[in-house]
């Protein structure tokens, strides 16, 4: 894959108002977006509309529009925080004499860019492959990928046959490799749910905080920054818990609204082991005005891969920007539900820490009683 030149390609964005109540958060979200990309925002779009435009998404006056602002700043791109039909983006393409993306392609150009374990840039690999299959109306040349730019970074396949028959096997193979990877991952969660160890996932909407809280509480050095999905390929350390032994956390992908389909299911391998953890860490970004969207954003996506039955803990993170001070809340049954903390000052690890200790004892209560009831089972039962 190329590198994006230093200065950035320039973007027009473009945010059309359905009736959305959190539309300002979703222009500013789309920016850092484009910007995670390597872009450079010049210009910005918006208005009203009932639905969406057959050909061309924005309507015929909206367009010219957006026309206008891409001559005046000289744009290399447009990016739609929509999702565009093949023909849409065609249509937009031929008027703007630009290249158009939507909120599909930007999203998994910056997982292009992040990821650097082999795991990881074969799920993104896959899901860009499946995606562009469906816009093979531009030609082959999409898959070929001999310049850089904002949605073109491609599978880094340069020689990628132009006939949809090997592209199919090249799907198919990518995702034989991705079910090899699943199998050996899930014999090493077992190697770890038979040593009995507590398996905790840390979750939550990108840029919340995740990875900086992981690295306090484990020292591990991840890539932490203030970028939408800085962090893409899972992470796995041990932490020893005074009282409670050691327990492994694992750092995953942040969600984000609209997360694609097509992403999610090809990051299945990765996914799948926050539904199989014991207990998820659902950090929120505390000092975020939307941030119960948010919440509802990683549940729903939660839910999709299996894991909404896994207990949770919230952690309210950031509370150095809301003034709330570091606690712990417990719900009527006296269980851990809330635990506020700041990852940057560290202040609240401590409670923090008690909880998965809580945890961990609890976990170690429930095997020793399925280990007694084994036991009884085998003393008592039927001669063999």
């Amino acid at each position: 894959m190329l590198d994006r030149p230093e200065t950035g390609e320039r973007a027009v964005v473009v945010q059309l108002d359905f009736g959305q109540a959190d539309l300002a958060e979703q222009r500013e979200e789309v920016c850092l977006l484009a910007e995670s990309a390597g872009g450079c925002i010049v210009g910005e779009v918006g208005g009203r509309r009932k639905s969406p435009d057959p050909a061309t998404f924005a309507g015929k006056g909206k367009v010219e529009e957006i026309a206008a602002v891409v001559a005046a700043a000289s744009a290399d791109l447009v990016i739609f925080n929509h999702e565009l039909s093949p023909a849409q983006e065609r249509n937009l393409e031929r008027i703007l004499q630009c290249r158009v993306i939507d909120r599909t392609s930007l999203i998994l150009d910056i997982f292009a860019l992040r990821a650097q374990s082999a795991a990881g840039k074969l799920q993104v690999e896959l899901a860009q492959l499946e995606h562009l299959a469906t816009r093979l109306v531009r030609g082959w040349t999409h898959l070929e990928r001999q310049q850089g730019g904002i949605g073109q970074r491609g599978p880094g396949e340069t020689q990628l046959e132009t006939d949809r028959q090997l592209l199919g096997k090249r799907v198919k193979a990518l995702k034989e490799r991705l079910a090899k990877l699943t199998r050996q991952r899930g014999v090493q969660r077992k190697s770890r749910a038979r040593n009995d160890v507590l398996n905790v996932s840390l979750v939550g909407y990108t840029n919340a905080g995740k990875s900086t809280l992981f690295n306090a509480l484990t020292h591990a050095g991840v890539y932490a920054a203030n970028k939408l999905f800085a962090t893409l390929d899972t992470t796995s350390r041990k932490l020893w818990i005074e009282g409670g032994g050691n327990v492994v956390i694992s750092d995953t992908v942040g969600f984000i609204r609209d997360l694609p389909h097509g992403l999610v299911a090809a990051f299945h391998a990765t996914l799948e082991a926050t539904a199989e953890a014991d207990v998820l860490l659902h950090v929120v970004d505390s000092a975020s005005p939307v941030r119960e969207q948010q919440m509802r954003e990683v549940d729903k996506v939660l839910a999709e891969i299996g894991g909404s039955s896994v207990p949770q803990i919230v952690v309210w993170n950031k509370i150095d920007l809301t003034g709330a001070a570091p606690d712990v809340e417990r719900d009527d049954y006296g269980r851990i539900a809330r635990v506020r903390v700041s990852a940057k000052t560290r202040d609240g690890l401590a409670a923090l820490r008690a909880a998965l200790g809580e945890c961990a004892v609890e976990k170690a209560r429930t095997v020793a009683r399925v280990e007694d009831a084994n036991a009884v089972d085998l003393r008592f039962g039927d001669p063999a």
